[in-house]
């Protein structure tokens, strides 16, 4: 298995590590899980874009970070939020 394609990269502060970050928040800059209100793209940043990167429209996104223990990541988004 290729471990470059198994390896995280924060877009923020560059921060690697060879396998996912523990609830895909990076250990380093804490970045925030952003959901397009149009298409529901999932975005990790510090802040939201004016643009949705997916869909092309601007868009509301909701932030859906996780903060307990039993949820995180794109896979595991609370289904309240």
């Amino acid at each position: 298995m290729d471990q470059k394609k198994n390896a995280m990269e924060c877009v923020l502060c560059g921060y690697t590590a060879s396998g996912k970050f523990v609830g895909d928040i990076c250990p380093q800059c804490g970045l925030t899980y952003w959901r397009c209100s149009s298409c529901s793209f999932i975005i990790t940043s510090p802040n939201p874009p004016e643009i949705c990167p997916e869909c092309g429209q601007e868009c509301d996104f909701k932030n859906i970070t996780c903060y307990t223990p039993d949820c995180g990541g794109p896979g595991n988004i609370d289904p309240r939020l």
